[in-house]
């Protein structure tokens, strides 16, 4: 796989929870290629990139792939339902800011600050 291709599969893989950023995967990769793991190799203007058998082996070695984790368990469908409510009500409160009046700005306040108080009594109910 080239980079781009390994930032979208871990974000499939994740559930979407996690997308790496160029910067975090791309100096990953030339350590990974310097430490004799990876090779690369040019192809259409891209650095396609393939384990060596060293990297193979480290591969059969090394602990669970950190998506493991999130395989069979609830958490990737809660992010994702908490993201679309956070996105949704930013869109919102854009669309109040922008267009709204001061009244309707300050009705917006009220709002943010009662979410607020509500999500730190969700804390203050847990264990």
């Amino acid at each position: 796989m080239h980079g781009y291709e390994m930032i979208q599969e871990l974000e499939t893989r994740t559930g979407g929870v996690w997308r790496p950023s160029p910067g975090s995967v791309y100096p990953t990769l030339q350590l990974l290629e310097d430490e004799g793991l990876i090779v690369s190799e040019s192809s259409g203007g891209r650095r396609r990139f393939t384990l060596t058998d060293a990297g193979r082996e480290a591969q059969r070695a090394g602990d669970a792939a950190p998506w493991q984790e999130f395989v069979g368990d609830d958490t990737v469908p809660l992010w994702h339902d908490m993201r679309d409510a956070t996105f949704g009500a930013m869109n919102a409160l854009r669309q109040v800011m922008m267009n709204g009046t001061d009244e309707q700005r300050q009705q917006a306040v009220h709002v943010i600050d009662e979410a607020k108080r509500k999500l730190y009594a969700i804390l203050a109910e847990s264990d």
